[in-house]
């Protein structure tokens, strides 16, 4: 066992997604990874994944990654920290789903479970899209839903195959 993996396992982690269909998708991410590294500790990355918008695919296509990581913020400050840095990174308000160079959710945060007007953890939706389970359960294969403890190998089943093909490893 590494230094990193003692240290990764002794508190309950926290998963963010982060995506972009706007601009520079690969340079949004990482700019996005180092600004959320100023409040988290980062242990594992995903690959970089493509997926047809969401809803609405007509816009244009999105790169998505999980990132494992975790912080001694509470769900609150954290979500307005990833705010601040989606904001930094030129996130305007617009329409709900609209394009935009940087989205940061809070897929799980330390297996708890947060609902109220301001903050939904685990991510309400996140059962359904492809693009948050795929590298998600590539950085942790062991993970499970904290609403129900479905294991996350459950939940990419029932995304069906259609959901599955419409998910690429991103090469640049």
């Amino acid at each position: 066992m590494t230094k990193q993996d003692i240290l990764e396992n002794h508190r309950k982690s926290v998963y963010l997604g982060i995506g972009s269909n706007l601009g520079n998708r690969v340079n949004n991410i990482i700019k996005a990874c180092c600004l959320v590294s100023q409040f988290c500790v980062i242990y594992k990355i995903s690959n970089f994944y493509e997926s047809k918008s969401w809803p609405n695919d007509k816009f244009p296509k999105y790169l998505n990654i999980v990132i494992k990581c975790n912080t001694d913020l509470d769900p609150k400050a954290l979500l307005l920290n990833l705010k601040y840095v989606e904001k930094k990174l030129g996130r305007r308000k617009k329409q709900k789903n609209y394009p935009r160079k940087c989205d940061i959710d809070i897929i799980d945060f330390k297996g708890l479970i947060y609902n109220n007007k301001d903050i939904n953890i685990p991510h309400p939706r996140l059962q359904n899209r492809n693009f948050v389970l795929i590298p998600l359960f590539e950085i942790d294969k062991e993970w499970k839903y904290p609403k129900n403890k479905v294991s996350i190998y459950k939940l990419i089943k029932k995304l069906g195959l259609k959901s599955l093909r419409g998910i690429n490893i991103f090469v640049n």
